[in-house]
Order: C-alpha cells, then sequence, then structure tokens
C-alpha cells in the first residue's frame, strides 16, 4: 500500500464522518436472493453465526457483535419506483430466460448439481435449446434434495440478478458504494458470500489504499468463466495465453471456502484464476450446502477470520 494513497483515504474518511464512530474490523457482504431483506435482518443471521465460527476456531474474545459490519444492497433488486426501473421478480417465469449466458449459467448449475446427486438427472445434451432447456433445468435442480424448498422462480431470481448486476446500468455503482462506505481505518477482514464475492473482490481492486489485509470468500462464484470471470472489473489479462484476474488490493491473505457439492460456487478452487496464494478450502454444509450461516459457523471460516488479525506478514501474490 502506497503510504500518500493510505494517507488521503483515511482523510476522506474522517472528514466523511466513516472514522468518528464504531467501525467493523469485520465488513461482511451478502450474496444473491436477498431482495426482500434488510440491514438488520442479514446482522441477526450473520452476526451470531460469524462470531461463533470463531469462537470455534479458538478465538473467543477476539472480536464482539460491535466489531462486524453488515453490507446489505438487496433491496436495489426489489422493485421501487425510485429504484432502476428493475421489473417486478414476484412475476419471473421460465419464459423470461432468453439470455444466452442466463441459460449457460443455469445449464451449469443443473450438471453441477448432477455431480453430486444422484437424484438429478443430467443434462441431455438435445434438450439444452432456450425453449425447453429452461423448464428442464429448473424442474431438475428444483428436484434436487440440496435444494429443497428452493422454487423455481427463486432460482429465476438468481439468475436474474447475477445478469442485473453486470449489464443494468447504475447497479454496480449503488452497490460497490455501499460497500465503500462500510470500509474504515480499522478493518481488517472482508467476508464475502455469493455474489458478495464478487461485489467484495471488485471493490478491493479498485481501493488498494484500503486497510484490509484478509479476504474469506464463501461460496463464491468467481471463478465461472463467460458470466462471471469475464465480466469482472478490473478483466482479468493473459499471460501466456493464460487468462489470471488481477490480486484484490493489499489484501495479504484470501481464503476461498466452498462446500463441493455448492452448485453455486461452480468453480472450487480460484487459485488457478487469481493465484496460487489463494487458500482454497474444502468443506461440508450437509445438505443446505450454500446457506451462509453454515458457511460463517465452519471452523475453517473462523480460522480464516481469526488469521486475519494476526501479525502482518507480506503473503507472496502468486
Amino acid at each position: 500500500m502506497k503510504l500518500a494513497s493510505c494517507i488521503l483515504w483515511l482523510v476522506r474518511s474522517l472528514s466523511s464522518g466513516r472514522g468518528g464512530g464504531p467501525v467493523g474490523r469485520v465488513v461482511a457482504v451478502h450474496g444473491i436472493g436477498k431482495a426482500y431483506g434488510a440491514p438488520q435482518v442479514m446482522a441477526a443471521d450473520w452476526v451470531p453465526a460469524l462470531l461463533g465460527g470463531v469462537t470455534l476456531a479458538d478465538g473467543a474474545g477476539l472480536l464482539g457483535p460491535g466489531d462486524v459490519t453488515c453490507v446489505f444492497y438487496g433491496d436495489v433488486f426489489r422493485r421501487s419506483g425510485r429504484l432502476l426501473g428493475y421489473e417486478d421478480l414476484k412475476a419471473l417465469t421460465g419464459a423470461d430466460i432468453d439470455d444466452e449466458q442466463d441459460m449457460q449459467l443455469l445449464v451449469a448449475w443443473w450438471r453441477a448439481a448432477a455431480d453430486v446427486d444422484s437424484w438429478v438427472i443430467p443434462p441431455d445434451a438435445r434438450s439444452l435449446g432456450v425453449a425447453s432447456g429452461v423448464q428442464a433445468a429448473l424442474a431438475a435442480l428444483a428436484g434436487s434434495r440440496f435444494l429443497a424448498g428452493t422454487s423455481e422462480r427463486l432460482l429465476l431470481v438468481w439468475l436474474r440478478q447475477v445478469r442485473t448486476y453486470f449489464t443494468v446500468p447504475g447497479v454496480r455503482d449503488v452497490v460497490q458504494e455501499r460497500f465503500a462506505r462500510a470500509i474504515g481505518p480499522d478493518t481488517r477482514v472482508v467476508v464475502a458470500h455469493s455474489l458478495g464475492s464478487v461485489v467484495a473482490y471488485e471493490a478491493l481492486c479498485a481501493h488498494p489504499e484500503w486497510p484490509v489485509r484478509a479476504l474469506v470468500t464463501l461460496g463464491s462464484p468467481l471463478g465461472i468463466r463467460t458470466i462471471i470471470f469475464d465480466r469482472l472489473t478490473p478483466p482479468p489479462t493473459s499471460v501466456n495465453g493464460v487468462r489470471r484476474g488481477g490480486w484484490p488490493g493489499a489484501v495479504e491473505s484470501w481464503t476461498n471456502i466452498a462446500d463441493r457439492r455448492d452448485f453455486v460456487a461452480l468453480v472450487k478452487s480460484l487459485g488457478r484464476y487469481f493465484g496460487e496464494a489463494i487458500t482454497d478450502v474444502e468443506i461440508s454444509n450437509g445438505v443446505r450446502m450454500h446457506d451462509v450461516r453454515r458457511y460463517l459457523t465452519a471452523v475453517e471460516t473462523g480460522h480464516a477470520i481469526v488469521a486475519g488479525f494476526a501479525a502482518e506478514g507480506a503473503a507472496g501474490h502468486g
């Protein structure tokens, strides 16, 4: 981190009022499917689970509830007269999936679910056209035992939120600004789930002056080519014919944790895409493989957070 940039960021932070009160030493950001939530609802779920994981990792007393700041942006996707003209997600049907990349992601989820669940029939190459493939994929996914209780409409909402973040003007800027407001001079660890890992990654890349030392990603889709990886800002670069994403700012350690059956985290190992310095960890969340509370209470997540507060030491960025 350049000293001049760090000083400039600190001055701006203090002048904006972010440095005058309690600042989260840990900043947490949620993923897809939270359009009908709220900041307090997120905090009620996240904070106890996160602190529980830290306790299980022998970090009792390291953090308290006031040390965790939750970044909520789900309402950006909720229909409102003032927000971005986004259609009512409740009205979505399979007929609304007419984007090729939406279809690619849906089929990739389907294939991943079939790989780990014998109850799911694998996609048939003859049925992958948009017209027939959408309903077949939705039916297959909704029938997976790992997605019990997940409706077809919710799966459509997840798809549309991913596309909206990347393509609808203004959405990315609003979400990124909310994240940036949560970072203060004492912030050392960022914990990001699902689509939130994309938000956190892009923000950290854009702000190398921030004091964040550790990034912990949970159930991250960052490694999904075309739909996620190739749309990132900054865009990946090619080195000797291999596309590689940049390192997230001044972060010294990046731990990526994924359940092996989590179909949202299609690519479990991010090291090959962002650098060998990433620590990729595979865990088991039971039948609720993408559930954030199960990710947060995992001792592996607790260890990654605790390590973020260890004495600073340079870690090679691969």
